[in-house]
Formats: C-alpha cells, sequence, structure tokens
C-alpha cells in the first residue's frame, strides 16, 4: 500500500512539475518574415527568457492574421499588434493587454530626383501605400495635409495600395511619385536612394500628437496578468534588455544578418538604426496622449478601424510595478 502510495505521489509531483514548467512559457504566435523575430531571436539566443523567469516559445505564422486568430482562439499566449486593435478589442469585451514594443512608424518618400518639398506637391501625383486605406500612417499624413494645407490628401492624390515589397519597388523604380511604408522597407528605400519628404512622427507633433507614443506592442490576455503577474513582468524586462543588447552590441546583429535578408551593407546599417530609433521611452505610456490619437483615428478612419471604442479603455497598457 505504501509503495503505491509512493508511486501515486511520484508521479502527482511529476504531473505539477509539468504544469509548473508549461505555466511558466509565453508561446508567441509571430509573422515569420516579421521584424520582431529579430529581438525573439535575440531573447532566445542569450537567455533574456529564462533570466528572466519564463520559457519563450515562439510559433512562425504565415501573417498577422493568423496569429490573431491564434490568440483569440487560445492557441497561444502572446501576439504583436498595435494598441488600436487591442483597444478595439477591449471595447468589444476581450481582455487583452498591450506591452509596448516599438514606436517605430513609417513616412512619405519620394524618388531620388524628385522635385517635391512638401506635403502639398504631392497634388495631383500618384502615391503607393502598403497597409491599405486604413494604415495608420497613411491616416496621420492626411490629417497633417488637411490642417497644414488645407487639401485631402485623398481626394487630391491617385492611390496605389500595394504589399510592402510592391510599394519598395514602385517607388525605388519611380513608378509612383511617393511612398508609404512600414519603417523596415523605408530604410531600404532610404538606402536606394529615396528621400524622406516627411516622416509621421514630424506630422503627428505638428497635429498635437505625441511622436513618443508607441504603437506595437505585445498583447497578452488580462488572466495572464492577474494569475501570473511575474511572466508577463519577465516578458517586458527581456524586451528592454534585448534591445539594450542590440544597441550596444554589433556581434548580436551580426549574427541576425541572415533573418534581416539585407542586400547590402547600407541595407544593415539602415536597418539597425530604424530598430533602434524605435525603441520606447521607459515608463507608462502617456493615456491622454494616446486617446488623443485613438480620437484623430476614429474620426477618420471610423468605425472600420477602431470599431466601437469612444474614448481610451482603461487597463489597456501594461505599466510594470516599480521595484
Amino acid at each position: 500500500m505504501k509503495f503505491y502510495t509512493a508511486v501515486a505521489m511520484a508521479a502527482w509531483a511529476a504531473t505539477a512539475s509539468m504544469a509548473a514548467a508549461q505555466d511558466a512559457t509565453i508561446r508567441a504566435a509571430v509573422q515569420e518574415s516579421g521584424t520582431v523575430n529579430w529581438e525573439l531571436d535575440t531573447i532566445k539566443h542569450y537567455g533574456l527568457d529564462t533570466e528572466n523567469g519564463f520559457t519563450l516559445d515562439v510559433q512562425g505564422m504565415a501573417g498577422g492574421d493568423a496569429a490573431q486568430i491564434a490568440f483569440q482562439g487560445g492557441a497561444v499566449d502572446m501576439i504583436v499588434s498595435d494598441w488600436i486593435w487591442v483597444a478595439r478589442q477591449r471595447a468589444a469585451g476581450e481582455d487583452f493587454i498591450f506591452i509596448p514594443y516599438s514606436r517605430a512608424v513609417g513616412g512619405m518618400l519620394v524618388p531620388e530626383g524628385s522635385t517635391a518639398q512638401t506635403l502639398e506637391d504631392m497634388k495631383g501625383k500618384k502615391v503607393g501605400i502598403a497597409g491599405g486605406q486604413l494604415d495608420k500612417s497613411w491616416i496621420i499624413l492626411r490629417a497633417y495635409a488637411q490642417q497644414e494645407y488645407g487639401f485631402d490628401l485623398a481626394a487630391e492624390t491617385e492611390q496605389v495600395f500595394g504589399a510592402p515589397p510592391l510599394i519598395m519597388n514602385a517607388g525605388t523604380t519611380g513608378e509612383v511619385d511617393g511612398a508609404i511604408n512600414f519603417w523596415h522597407f523605408i530604410a531600404k528605400m532610404k538606402a536606394a536612394g529615396m528621400r524622406e519628404l516627411i516622416s509621421v512622427d514630424t506630422a503627428a507633433a505638428a497635429l498635437g500628437l505625441d511622436p513618443a507614443t508607441p504603437l506595437l506592442g505585445y498583447v497578452m490576455r488580462g488572466d495572464m496578468l492577474r494569475d501570473h503577474p511575474e511572466l508577463v513582468a519577465g516578458m517586458a524586462k527581456a524586451s528592454i534588455a534585448a534591445k539594450a543588447k542590440l544597441a550596444s552590441d554589433p556581434a548580436a546583429w551580426d549574427r541576425l544578418r541572415d533573418r534581416m535578408r539585407v542586400d547590402d551593407d547600407a541595407q544593415f546599417l539602415a536597418l539597425q538604426d530604424g530598430f533602434n530609433a524605435g525603441t520606447p521611452a521607459a515608463g507608462a505610456v502617456d493615456t491622454a496622449a494616446a486617446d488623443k490619437m485613438l480620437q484623430l483615428m476614429a474620426d477618420l478612419g471610423g468605425t472600420e478601424l477602431v470599431g466601437d471604442v469612444t474614448s481610451l479603455p482603461d487597463g489597456l497598457f501594461y505599466t510594470p510595478p516599480a521595484e
């Protein structure tokens, strides 16, 4: 009898140990080609996950939509998205939280040799846009053009929407007169000779928005924060540590070069600079500034972009506890 009790106790202990190990794993679903993989790879390679009390399990997905489906279905614990999407989900009753990851945003670039000097010079021109009509950079630049020059950029230009690589090609070959793209493609476009007409940061500041507001972040569930606050805190710390490593150690970038899919040294260095420049400021997100940005997105993007959100939901942004 004692033998069977001992066996049962050993089995229970093994099961409990496995459960504890599983609880300490954060399953992340991210787009396989996304730049967030540079940070996640750095976390794994240098053991920044185990150093902060968890094991990171990265699952590559074909795209952001697939990652969101996996997350909403409970198959994974974390994805990367923008906080506008998280705010929309919270307004719809989902208990999701946002850990700032990057504030990197785009801008309007023009081909080498273009005579355009301001956004007003884009009237009557063809503009290539990655991300679709509800792209956040496009919305901010539209608002800026209306405020500064009194015209609707959407009404006064011809738009061509496409995937980021297609927009990059259209911009660098002169097929379009201006191009709006995601930050890492913009870095490559600049390295190829294109010139920034205006950055989204500049436009945002002119609109009274805070360019320091992080747009992208790690999205996790509120119940993980309540049940396992140490895991959420650990992920936030690991992210900060990885960014610090990449900002200070060229060797950390050298090992990522193949993943970055660069054509030359100019692209390699431009991508490093762009990634490091997107590091969010330490501390809590300015919720008043974020709410102001949300109102702008609602005004120009409507319910198609923000859903039923009317104001910034409470508890959206994760703030690490004071140490």
